[in-house]
């Protein structure tokens, strides 16, 4: 149908942002910014990478790539306003199959009032077969201070908001060709981040935070790394908190321990965070772990005082997803 039929029949189910003065249609949005700041990010979705249309229908991936982005800007303490979105596809790519993305990008930013006011689309290269998305999330931090990575104090409490684990589980199983349980493939197909607990931690006093987008203990090595210090977190707490829903089952049905994923397993969009020690946590968070002062080894995450890729090795995993690594 070419180029512009098809942005006029995707704009049509992308929803309205409450924010947006001009949306698409002229050659950039228009959004109001309440709080004067602009919170931005942006994650690159690739077919066979990030997902696979064999194993995710096309609303599962347009939530799976909203999500991505809106826990970020939830992990600065803000609350998503826009969405802008670059397009790569074959040229006989469904047009119905795009449609379905954006149903599902309109229906994860729906509960915030926001929604996609712009991008870009362009045929992929003539020997390419894959759909690439690009999403860029645009959020208002409300007059809270941002929560940056670098905050962590010695003294601190380590806690978490958000499910751990689930969307590896839910990899597992459709690695090996299986469609159940449900719980654990859902998970993977459409991740269910913490939104709000990300601005009622900064209302909080939160002193660090992040998204655990590449899994708990590398996200929350960039964290460690950015504060110069030690998070030292709780085996126990993390495996009585977080063993729980379809993890158990698979990972006896795998022979494998399911603390690996909850460690290490990626794409849940849960958040972990720092606070003082004498805060009360806000509803949704646990606590799993303190900060210390960094070692002659130098700052980083262990657990139980024991390393984190020392932990990840014993359990058969790596300490989280690295792009090139």
């Amino acid at each position: 149908m070419g180029e512009f039929p098809l942005i006029a029949r995707v704009v049509a189910r992308s929803g309205t942002a409450s924010l947006a003065d001009v949306g698409p249609g002229d050659d950039a949005a228009v959004l109001r910014t309440p709080d004067g700041r602009v919170v931005a990010c942006t994650d690159v979705l690739v077919e066979g990478r990030h997902f696979r249309r064999d194993w995710s229908s096309a609303e599962d991936v347009g939530h799976k790539a909203a999500a991505a982005n809106l826990a970020d800007v939830a992990a600065m303490g803000a609350v998503p306003t826009a969405l802008l979105v670059g397009l790569a596809c074959p040229a006989d790519t469904s047009a119905a199959w795009l449609e379905g993305v954006a149903v599902g990008m309109a229906a994860e930013c729906a509960p915030f009032g926001a929604a996609v006011v712009g991008g870009d689309t362009s045929a992929s290269a003539p020997d390419s077969s894959a759909v690439v998305l690009s999403v860029t999330a645009l959020g208002d931090l409300g007059g809270r201070a941002p929560v940056l990575r670098s905050g962590a104090r010695a003294g601190d409490v380590v806690a978490v908001a958000g499910r751990l684990g689930w969307s590896a589980c839910g990899l597992a199983v459709l690695r090996r060709g299986f469609s159940a349980p449900a719980a654990a493939v859902g998970a993977h197909r459409r991740p269910l981040p913490p939104y709000a607990a990300g601005p009622a931690a900064a209302d909080a006093g939160a002193t660090a935070m992040c998204d655990t987008s590449d899994g708990l203990l590398a996200d929350a090595g960039h964290l460690a790394a950015d504060s110069g210090v030690v998070l030292d977190l709780d085996r126990a707490v993390l495996r009585e908190t977080y063993v729980v829903g379809p993890l158990p089952q698979v990972a006896a049905a795998l022979g494998g321990d399911p603390l690996g994923w909850v460690l290490t397993g990626g794409e849940d969009h849960a958040l972990v965070a720092t606070f003082p020690p004498h805060v009360a946590l806000p509803e949704g968070w646990t606590r799993i772990g303190v900060v210390h002062e960094p070692t002659e080894d130098g700052p980083g995450v262990r657990v139980d005082g024991v390393p984190a890729a020392q932990v990840a090795a014993e359990l058969g995993e790596e300490t989280g997803h690295v792009h090139f690594g």
